[in-house]
């Protein structure tokens, strides 16, 4: 893993996509932190930081758009995954490189809340659990561009793709207003999400009894809790989906002034998933 890990990381700077990377996104937290803190003396570093979310749905495809495409387009895909490594060394060294890079900009962020110490009261506590449920988050859509990355061997459409799930994910709350709110629709909507669910299965194994297994199992499940509690499922949709806002952790430390523990572990749990997917996306392309 540190051969892959030092590779990689070296490719983002003798190229100019760490260099951008950086450059692009310190200048976004100067310029709010500067807007937010030093212009209008606002004491909370974390405020800025939140302003920073939306800036990364640019960003980070920029970063993971090439760590799996660009393998498979040049074909050096099939050297990496015939050397003597497993494929989760593979997927990791790649991750924690990019995790590095998006790291330099982060140590740039911690210097913001000395600055604002120097000229008047700061809340460290806040704004430095702030940074760390920032990265974390950050890190979920690193991993999450990592696995599109590895469907793909586009980096424009992995970047694209990358960007759109993002999205998805940032304007999650306002989403979650044109949900059905009925029983009957929340069953559809269950239906739909298993379903879905069922088809990245598939898409990752390339194994139709998996894929089988995950629908029927999660049909199952949905028609007999209907059945007996049937109560669950008004306004059930919304109020199973609203949990899983990947902005609530980050939100909770920011603006809450919560050190949310459940949120950190949520963050670390979903860049475990997207990983798995990933390593299971490359087992596939092993064996086929």
């Amino acid at each position: 893993m540190k051969a892959i890990y030092k590779r990689e990381l070296k490719s983002y700077f003798d190229s100019m996509t760490g260099y951008v990377f950086i450059a692009f996104v310190t200048a976004f937290i100067g310029i709010y932190f500067l807007a937010y803190n030093m212009y209008n003396g606002y004491p909370y570093f974390s405020r800025a930081l939140g302003s920073i979310t939306i800036i990364m749905l640019l960003a980070v495809p920029v970063l993971t758009m090439k760590s799996f495409a660009e393998e498979r387009k040049t074909r050096t895909d099939q050297m990496l995954l015939t050397a003597p490594v497993s494929l989760t060394q593979i997927v990791l060294g790649k991750y924690f490189a990019m995790m590095t890079v998006f790291a330099v900009p982060m140590l740039f962020s911690c210097l913001c809340p000395l600055i604002i110490r120097a000229n008047g009261n700061a809340y460290f506590l806040t704004d430095y659990s702030s940074i760390l449920a920032f990265y974390l988050m950050s890190g979920v859509f690193i991993a999450i561009g990592m696995f599109i990355s590895s469907l793909t061997e586009s980096q424009i459409i992995s970047a694209v793709a990358t960007f759109a799930a993002m999205l998805v994910l940032y304007l999650w709350d306002s989403l979650m207003s044109f949900l059905p709110t009925s029983a009957v629709g929340t069953v559809a909507g269950l239906a739909v999400i298993i379903t879905a669910f069922a088809l990245i299965v598939y898409s990752a194994t390339k194994n139709w009894l998996a894929a089988a297994f995950v629908e029927v199992l999660g049909i199952v499940i949905t028609a007999v809790l209907y059945v007996t509690k049937k109560s669950l499922f008004t306004n059930g949709l919304g109020s199973l989906l609203s949990n899983i806002n990947i902005n609530n952790g980050f939100e909770n430390f920011a603006y809450n002034n919560i050190f949310d523990v459940t949120g950190l572990i949520a963050y670390i749990s979903a860049i475990f998933v997207f990983i798995f997917l990933t390593v299971q996306s490359l087992s596939k392309r092993r064996w086929s």
